[in-house]
């Protein structure tokens, strides 16, 4: 019976510690983020700038959301910290051209898939090695 409850122990603290490694590499500012990403770069890479146009404001504001939250310990700081300064920068440059009506469809997804280029390398090289 001893060997049970100890092995149930370990069982229950091997499972929180995993549960809490999960909950440490969440980042609820980069998945909303993401949302916004996905919902304007994927139909720009299609031709249709629309979702991009009328969402550039909740791009820049939610990338501006992004750089003020703390970075999770899973991902490098400098490295982070570097690139979600270039996302915020890419950001708000989409917002005034699209602000300023004066920039073509084309230049526009060039705008957009250098920041979506960005976003992943936070998401992706901006990690840990061990995540």
């Amino acid at each position: 019976m001893k060997k049970i409850n100890l092995l149930l122990v370990v069982m229950l603290m091997l499972t929180a510690s995993c549960f809490a490694q999960t909950q440490k590499a969440a980042w609820p500012e980069m998945k909303n983020f993401h949302k916004y990403m996905s919902t304007t770069f994927h139909p720009a890479e299609e031709g249709n700038l629309a979702p991009l146009k009328a969402k550039a404001d909740s791009l820049y504001y939610a990338a501006k959301a992004w750089m003020g939250s703390p970075i999770p310990s899973n991902f490098k700081a400098d490295e982070t910290t570097a690139a979600l300064k270039k996302l915020n920068i890419q950001c708000n440059d989409i917002w005034a051209a699209v602000q300023g009506g004066k920039t073509s469809d084309e230049k526009l997804k060039e705008m957009i898939t250098e920041a979506h280029d960005t976003f992943h390398k936070i998401a992706g090289e901006c990690r840990k090695a061990d995540d």
